[in-house]
Order: C-alpha cells, then sequence, then structure tokens
C-alpha cells in the first residue's frame, strides 16, 4: 500500500501501472476514458472515475491514477474519465457535463465493463457526479460517491473556492439572467434519482465540509414543495483534508472502499 507523505498533494503525481485499453466517446482528444482491470478476483461492477481539480484544464485524469488503480486493486473494473474542461474548446458548461452524461453512457454500453455501475468522483469530480445522480439517465446507476464535492455549486461560488472556479465554470456570476442555467448545474437543487454518498474531510480547507453540509440539508428540507429523492448519506470523517480521501495510502480511504462496495452489493 503506498505510503502517505508530508505532502498531500503528493499523491496527484503518483503513477500506477498504464491503463489495459483507453476508449474515445467523442471526437475530442479530452473526451477518452481508461479501463483498468481488476486484479486477482474480479468483481461484477464498475467504478467510474471522475477526477477533479475544479475543472481547469491543468488538472486530468492522470492524477487520479493511483485512486483507480486502487479500486481495481480490489476487484472492480474501473474506467477512468477525462472531459473537456474550462478553457478548453467545447469545455464549460454545459459541454463539461455533456462530456460526463455521454461517457457514462459509453461505459455503461461497453460490453467489457459489468454493471452495477458505480460513480465515483473527487472535488470537481465530486460535483460532476452528484449533478449526474440528478439526470433522468441516471435510473440503472448503482449509486455515486461524492469525495470532498462541490456538490452545493452555489455555496461554491459564495466561497470563491478555487479563486471563483465556479465562475469561470459558468462564465459568470449567478444573476437574474443565469439563474435557471446555475440551478441547472447545481446538484443541491436536483432531486437524486440514485443513492448518493458523501464522504468529507473534517480538516478539508480546499473544498470545506460545509459544502457537503448544505448539499444534505437542501435534501432534509428543500425549498418549496417537499421533493422525492433517493437516499443521500453524509460522513465527515475527522483527521481528514482535501486529497486523504483519494489516497489510497491515507485511512480514509477505507470509508472509500466501503462506500463503492456497499453500493455495487459488494463486501
Amino acid at each position: 500500500m503506498p505510503s502517505v507523505t508530508n505532502d498531500p498533494r503528493a499523491v496527484l503525481s503518483r503513477t500506477a501501472p498504464p491503463p489495459a485499453r483507453t476508449e474515445a466517446y467523442g471526437p475530442d482528444p479530452a473526451q477518452v476514458y481508461d479501463v483498468r482491470l481488476p486484479s486477482g478476483t474480479a468483481r461484477d461492477a464498475t467504478v467510474v472515475v471522475v477526477h477533479g481539480g475544479f475543472w481547469q484544464p491543468e488538472f486530468d485524469r492522470a492524477h487520479a491514477a493511483s485512486e483507480a488503480q486502487a479500486f481495481a486493486d480490489d476487484g472492480f473494473h474501473v474506467a477512468v474519465l477525462e472531459y473537456r474542461r474550462v478553457g478548453m474548446p467545447g469545455g464549460g458548461w454545459p459541454g463539461t457535463a455533456e462530456d460526463v452524461a455521454a461517457a457514462v453512457a459509453a461505459v455503461r454500453a461497453d460490453a467489457g465493463l459489468p454493471s452495477p455501475v458505480v460513480l465515483v468522483g473527487h472535488s470537481a469530480g465530486g460535483h460532476l457526479v452528484a449533478w449526474a445522480a440528478g439526470q433522468p439517465w441516471a435510473h440503472g446507476i448503482a449509486g455515486v460517491v461524492s469525495l470532498a464535492g462541490c456538490v452545493d455549486l452555489a455555496l461554491t461560488a459564495r466561497l470563491h473556492l478555487g479563486e471563483d472556479a465556479a465562475q469561470s465554470l459558468m462564465g459568470g456570476e449567478p444573476d437574474a439572467a443565469t439563474d435557471a442555467a446555475w440551478a441547472a448545474a447545481d446538484p443541491a437543487r436536483l432531486s437524486p434519482a440514485v443513492p448518493v454518498v458523501l464522504l468529507h474531510g473534517a480538516d478539508d480547507e480546499t473544498v470545506p465540509v460545509e459544502v457537503s453540509r448544505s448539499y444534505e440539508q437542501w435534501m432534509r428540507q428543500p425549498a418549496g414543495a417537499p421533493r422525492e429523492h433517493a437516499p443521500v448519506r453524509l460522513t465527515v470523517i475527522p483527521a481528514c483534508e482535501h486529497f486523504g480521501l483519494i489516497d489510497p495510502g491515507h485511512p480514509a480511504f477505507a470509508e472509500v472502499r466501503d462506500a463503492v462496495r456497499g453500493l455495487a452489493g459488494a463486501r
């Protein structure tokens, strides 16, 4: 098992064996996913990993390699999604979300990747998988796991996280003219069709735990008329910052592994 270094960001550059294959789901070089095959006894399930990085182009799927390999080592088939990010042609909203939808559809149609499918996203990736949970096409997905996710997009904007990363994603500040777009992009304003597990480190200063707490509160007491939604569960992990949740060498990763196994029905 990889060791935890003094710099929690070291996990972003940790290497892993190359993927078994890379598949395109669109014409853009960023519209691809890597497939990692299970080690040892295979579980009949697929984990889809959506990387974070505040939707910025300098962060790509390579920084999720260690996390993804850990799921493969636990017996899962793994698909690591790439997507167009802010500043890339077609990136930003809604192109980034359209890529995630298309990639998940491609994974579900991939004969080499078994069901059930669990989506796992970190930080900005947590936003994207929680957003996916609220889409009509999410039915049939086993569930999603958000790791320190930007799951309340409006709060992410108000806190100016990632140097106004949410505003960059959406192309400006929320206002009367853009309210509908922000609401459509914000997982906290959607009703998840599949179970959502929120894992968040208590010591996270990059995306504070209040973002996940706010999402959970929206699900418990939504504004306006009550809405039905799939189960939502938040676990706050002590002594864990932003990157511990994607570091297989960090004690917090056991919670991640258990959440994925639980949604996949694999223990």
